[in-house]
């Protein structure tokens, strides 16, 4: 799959996502999030406010996005993505934005990502080791 083949995906799936990030020193976080907006073919984003998940990237800009399908079984995809720049209430933010939050004036950040890797949800994909089957590690 490649970032192109993700909006049609993302525009069909239906499911949960999960973003996690790690900070300088490594401690992890994981949050509920929605479906990322496709930006251009190499980039997507997602708009967040001022907590944790956005602390952790501005001292370390890789993360990993997991959306697991609506389902039975145990189908979705994994992006590995690493910050490449955000905006602070811009414009292009609040024409993406898809839920509306009234009165709220929580400072909202629209944080844009490199999509370095694109796996599925379950295994290694088409990313393996020719050792066994073994994700590969970078």
């Amino acid at each position: 799959m490649d970032i192109l083949d993700l909006n049609e995906y993302f525009n069909d799936a239906k499911g949960h996502g999960v973003l996690a990030t790690a900070n300088s020193k490594g401690i992890v976080d994981a949050a509920i999030y929605a479906k990322p907006h496709i930006i251009d073919d190499d980039t997507i984003a997602f708009i967040m406010p001022k907590r944790l998940t956005h602390h952790n990237l501005q001292s370390n800009p890789h993360a990993a996005y997991l959306f697991l399908e609506e389902g039975e079984k145990a189908k979705g995809i994994r992006l590995f993505l690493t910050k490449i720049r955000e905006e602070k209430d811009s414009e292009l933010l609040y024409s993406l934005r898809r839920k509306k939050y009234g009165d709220d004036e929580t400072p909202r950040y629209l944080v844009f990502f490199n999509v370095d890797r694109i796996l599925p949800l379950i295994g290694a994909g088409e990313d393996k080791e020719k050792d066994g089957g073994k994700a590969s590690i970078d």
